[in-house]
């Protein structure tokens, strides 16, 4: 694109806003009707890239976000996991879209002595509203009153019908893990990262010679997006902005987190030997997805209690799902979003003409197209990629892309692909744009937390892929389509929201210590 169409297009945004257009850009972790009312099982995130942390590098780690939009300090209750769902990790290390290897996690919460902590009020020995009675500095601490426990179970084949055989604590033997208790507070928990540290375990895995690591608890949420004003109608031009960009388009900023620094979300993260997910005779590519799901009757009680507050029945039905990110917000269509939570990977044609032919660019397109023409006296048949089917969608969303994580056997379906094959990039040499930064490290080969994935979507919905793509350096035409079928496909789209691996953790699980929930840093609300 010339420099005066880049120019148009950023006052023609402008013009368009102030009119009210827009549509929305990013992940609310809300993404279906039916799963706003079930936040305790909501799959917010889900991460799989080669560990790259020093020394981890034959390790995958495999990350599952669950309970999105935790308040710091939402107490007296906090965050549990919900003791009748199952929460999994699924792999199809084949090609077949169906799940080789599953990681089965299942929660059970207890209460101390049966009652929790008790307190002697005026001769009477009753139980405290709270879940802690005074600082919390290891795992058994007598001044917690609720246990937070899980079993892992690696079930090979069918998640239902396979062999089942469970993952222990490489240290003791133990079928029992344990999660830490919430970030409540400096006065409950001194040193936050400290204890949480005492949670993560060396796990012996059936069948893999070399022991890999677990850790399920509060994590700060990672996910980079200016998600309040992206569904204001895009409160923004979203055009990268400020110092040799678009006049007018929105400026990167830490001001523009939403998620960051705001919130809590509960991961589920292991570290895998890579020989323990890609099995044998195949390329090295595998996919993963997250799933929760719950008995499918549940019967309210009129005298709830604790252990029992409602009767549940039956099989498990999946309540959500998700692999590639942002596909349940900005892909399928508003009637099938609930739809698409409950099926497995192998149903997904039913579900591809959201991909082949996307309703997004065409909206961009409908708010764009006139102002842009209207101020450069043009004539733009359209702003949106024209190439239909959209190949490049089909390889970035179902397939994989051939020359980069395509499995030997290639069955179309949503869900992360991640060669193996492919070296780790160290923290501080990461593009937060991944394959489009010239990181085949990064997403869509997988995803790691410092990957701007909305930057990245936003980008390759509208053609990125049909222009050449920086390959250690060298400009590469993939194939999947040409320039000409993507007019503003090497336009910077962006939410303003930046993010990087240099402000994560070095080493796994990654993601950050929660943030507390009191004192209350002065700057956040």
């Amino acid at each position: 694109m010339g420099t005066r169409f880049q120019l148009g297009l950023a006052t023609a945004a402008t013009a368009l806003l102030a009119l009210g257009g827009g549509t929305s850009m990013a992940s609310s972790h809300r993404e279906a009707p039916h799963i706003t009312e079930m936040p305790k099982v909501d799959a917010t995130d889900f991460y799989m890239f080669r560990s790259y942390a020093p020394g981890r590098e034959g390790f995958v780690t495999l990350i599952a976000n669950f309970q999105p939009l935790q308040e710091p300090g939402a107490g007296p209750n906090y965050y549990t996991m919900d003791p009748d769902a199952i929460y999994e990790i699924h792999i199809d290390n084949n090609g077949n879209a169906v799940e080789d290897l599953t990681f089965q996690f299942k929660f059970i919460n207890q209460l101390v002595n049966g009652t929790g902590l008790t307190v002697n009020a005026g001769g009477k020995v009753l139980p405290v509203p709270l879940r802690q009675l005074g600082p919390i500095t290891r795992v058994d601490d007598p001044n917690l009153g609720e246990r937070e426990s899980y079993t892992l179970t690696l079930v090979t084949g069918d998640r239902r019908t396979g062999t089942r055989a469970p993952i222990v604590n490489a240290a003791d033997g133990s079928q029992f893990f344990r999660k830490p208790f919430d970030n409540a507070g400096n006065k409950t928990l001194p040193n936050y990262e400290a204890y949480a540290n005492q949670f993560m375990s060396p796990i012996t895995i059936p069948g893999c010679a070399t022991p890999g690591r677990v850790f399920v608890g509060q994590r700060e949420e990672a996910f980079a997006v200016n998600l309040g004003p992206a569904f204001d109608l895009v409160n923004f031009v979203p055009i990268q902005g400020g110092a040799g960009g678009f006049p007018g388009g929105i400026t990167q900023s830490p001001d523009n987190h939403e998620l960051i620094d705001r919130y809590n979300i509960t991961s589920l993260a292991l570290e895998v030997p890579i020989a323990c997910l890609t099995g044998t005779g195949n390329n090295g590519v595998i996919g993963g997805w997250m799933t929760s799901s719950l008995p499918q009757a549940k019967l309210a009680r009129p005298n709830p209690t604790y252990e029992t507050p409602a009767r549940h029945g039956g099989a498990f039905v999946q309540m959500s799902r998700l692999g590639m990110p942002l596909v349940n917000e900005l892909v399928i269509g508003l009637p099938q979003k609930d739809l698409f939570n409950a099926a497995e990977p192998p149903g997904d044609a039913a579900l591809a003409d959201y991909v082949t032919n996307p309703t997004f660019p065409v909206i961009l397109d409908s708010l764009f197209r006139a102002p842009v023409n209207a101020t450069l006296g043009t004539n733009f048949a359209t702003l949106a990629p024209t190439n239909f089917p959209r190949a490049d969608l089909v390889a970035t969303f179902l397939t994989g892309i051939r020359t980069l994580n395509q499995q030997s056997t290639v069955t179309p379906s949503e869900m992360l692909r991640l060669n193996t094959a492919v070296a780790p990039t160290p923290r501080d040499r990461q593009s937060p744009l991944g394959v489009i930064g010239d990181d085949l490290a990064g997403f869509p080969n997988g995803r790691r937390p410092g990957d701007d994935v909305v930057d990245v979507v936003l980008r390759v919905a509208m053609g990125r892929l049909c222009h050449p793509v920086p390959i250690n350096g060298t400009p590469t035409q993939l194939g999947l389509c040409t320039p000409a079928q993507a007019p503003t496909g090497t336009v910077n789209y962006t939410d303003g929201a930046p993010t990087g691996a240099t402000t994560l953790g070095t080493g796994f699980p990654y993601l950050n210590t929660p943030l507390r929930g009191s004192p209350r840093p002065q700057d956040r609300p």
